[in-house]
């Protein structure tokens, strides 16, 4: 298939530009080493084709707000096929055919701007004094003689990193501002494309359906990667126009998304997510305290419990008690506090025995609890 309707269509668009500057009065000649009409004319290359774009790019911002409303049903398909990739993904492409929603409908703007990229590419890399094929696309020999002297700082608008000197020496280039310029553009470029990515994603968040999630990947890692190594091969005036679209992209992005920001469906649910774990920490947290109380009453009880039995022990040295049939069922009832012994053979218990104050026993006002191991393994020391 030619693809010389794009070269005519992309020479159509950048002459035109450059004929109204050039009516403006913007010198074709380099000022600060740069031809200001040529570099103007790639700029607002940039801004008809943005131009021409933008109904697309609407339906772009469309359809990504479609998928995000879509990842509640997404989260639910991947729980229910949890462990089966295949019929996860006809389900998924099942609720997208049904929902009407296009997961490559967000890197279609960027599809669509690749004849646009190529086409320039093309163009650019012809300008050179010594072609003979001057008129082709529509170009006048004058035109071409012109473009084929403009620079970007001294450097050829159709030079490139990896230009060698026997190319540049038709163009009265240096190669190593050549490789200086072309090396800082492609550094901007790399940057810009991660930048515009990365503005988006940090807007809308990431994708649960796994494909749409590696999109995204391949959009905010893969294509600055790749330019890194591609970047050599571009003429420097194809680089200008990546990078001015990558900055009107930034801009239009900025705008669209403060003027329509993103639904708060992902947000809620990840609120959501959020909510639900801080009630489980929470009645976890409850538990515990509710635990560690009862501990600290139970040990307090025991502690009382042990004073008690110790208070009721026979003292070292007291006469030994009349043992008897009414002994035996008496009991040594430790409660509130106090020592009730029981009668042996209808006596009173032995008067040398010392009762047990119960308020002694009780807690002083700001104690801290003690620790029910420590209390049930410790008993107080015996009175002498």
């Amino acid at each position: 298939m030619s693809l010389d309707w794009i070269y005519y269509a992309i020479s159509w668009i950048l002459l035109r530009w450059h004929g109204v500057w050039d009516a403006i009065g913007v010198p074709d000649r380099p000022v600060l080493g740069t031809t200001w009409s040529w570099i103007l004319a790639i700029f607002f290359l940039v801004v008809t084709v943005r131009v021409i774009l933008f109904p697309i790019f609407v339906k772009q911002i469309k359809s990504q707000r479609a998928m995000q409303a879509l990842q509640p049903k997404v989260k639910e398909l991947q729980e229910k096929h949890k462990g089966d990739r295949e019929t996860l993904q006809k389900e998924i492409m099942e609720l997208y055919r049904t929902e009407k929603a296009n997961p490559l409908m967000g890197c279609l703007p960027m599809f669509l701007q690749i004849p646009v990229f190529l086409g320039l590419f093309h163009v650019l890399k012809r300008l050179n004094p010594n072609n003979q094929a001057k008129e082709l696309y529509g170009w006048t020999a004058a035109q071409f003689d012109s473009a084929s002297h403009a620079t970007l700082f001294t450097a050829p608008i159709s030079g490139r990193f990896g230009s060698s000197a026997a190319e540049l020496a038709p163009l009265d280039a240096s190669v190593i501002t050549v490789k200086i310029i072309a090396a800082i553009l492609v550094v901007i470029m790399i940057t810009t494309t991660y930048l515009t990515s990365r503005q988006m994603i940090l807007k809308t968040g990431w994708a649960e359906d796994p494909q749409q999630r590696m999109l995204q990947r391949i959009m905010l890692y893969g294509i600055p990667a790749s330019l890194l190594i591609s970047g050599a091969i571009f003429p420097i005036g194809v680089i200008i126009y990546w990078v001015t679209n990558n900055l009107f992209t930034l801009g239009q992005q900025q705008w669209v998304l403060r003027k329509f920001p993103p639904p708060a469906v992902s947000t809620a649910n990840t609120v959501n997510r959020y909510s639900e774990a801080g009630e489980k920490a929470r009645a976890a947290q409850a538990a515990r305290e509710a635990q560690a109380q009862q501990k600290s009453s139970g040990g307090f009880l025991s502690r009382i419990t042990e004073a008690a039995r110790s208070a009721a022990a026979p003292q070292p040295g007291a006469a030994p008690k009349a043992v008897g049939k009414g002994a035996a069922g008496g009991k040594a009832v430790a409660a509130g506090g106090k020592a009730a012994g029981g009668k042996a053979n209808g006596k009173q218990p032995d008067a040398a025995k010392p009762a047990v104050d119960g308020k002694a026993l009780a807690p002083k006002p700001g104690a801290k609890p003690v620790n029910p191991k420590k209390a049930g393994g410790r008993r107080p020391a015996k009175r002498k």
